[in-house]
């Protein structure tokens, strides 16, 4: 028998090589997969002008947007919304997926409209903030004590610790919003009180309420002087 090829000799320590480069690339397919947003955005909501009040009355806050629907989809589905933020369309029904749980979500934490959308359908209110603004030291504080600084909600009394997640969302117009059922509060900075005005305004009023005191499907009217179609811009 003749001297054995470089092949040969070298047979086993190829096919290791190979069989590791096949299990490292589709451990790198499936990471990058995991990374793609679940969503995406057709455009960003622009920010309307206040409404104006009757004389005597107190305007209500925030503007009325279109509505997307409220279908449930399969969990890890790529939801397209024809708007974001969005305030209504379809979402998550998975436990911890859509609702998501009501508590405060660090910038480095994963959520996505597809899960707190579901919050809303439940009359709850989502307070969003954006990086780079919210997320410094100061911004993170700030928006981690929010939930104790909220009163509880209107028609239900629930408590913002159980109703009131506050996660990062980088599709905005502005550095802060606060979203319910078909309204959005756009703000340039935390402003405690209007958030809690918006949430006594208009919380609790999701098509599938909580509590026997919200009615189903009492979505906020559109004050004085607001748009039920908010202008848009097309997301990059």
């Amino acid at each position: 028998m003749g001297p054995r090829s470089p092949l040969e000799r070298y047979r086993t320590a190829i096919l290791g090589a190979v069989v590791v480069a096949v299990v490292a690339a589709g451990g790198a397919l499936l990471f990058l997969q995991a990374a793609q947003p679940t969503y995406a955005c057709d455009s960003i909501l622009a920010p309307a002008p206040a409404a104006t009040a009757a004389p005597g009355a107190t305007p209500r806050l925030g503007q009325v947007t279109s509505d997307l629907g409220r279908a449930h989809v399969a969990t890890g589905e790529k939801i397209r919304y024809a708007f974001c933020p969005p305030t209504s369309g379809p979402h998550y029904n998975e436990t911890s997926d859509g609702p998501i749980p009501a508590r405060f979500y660090r910038a480095a934490d994963r959520t996505a409209p597809d899960g707190w959308v579901h919050n809303l359908e439940h009359g709850q209110m989502t307070v969003l903030y954006r990086c780079p603004e919210g997320c410094d030291d100061t911004a993170q504080a700030a928006l981690a004590a929010l939930q104790a600084e909220l009163p509880p909600s209107p028609l239900c009394g629930f408590a913002p610790a159980t109703s009131v997640p506050v996660t990062r969302f980088d599709d905005l117009p502005t550095p802060y919003a606060a979203v319910v059922w078909g309204r959005v509060l756009f703000l340039s900075t935390l402003d405690v009180p209007q958030i809690s005005t918006f949430w006594q305004q208009s919380g609790d009023r999701g098509p599938e309420p909580e509590c026997p005191n919200a009615a189903p499907g009492a979505s906020p009217s559109a004050a004085p002087g607001a748009s039920p179609s908010p202008a848009a811009t097309a997301a990059p």
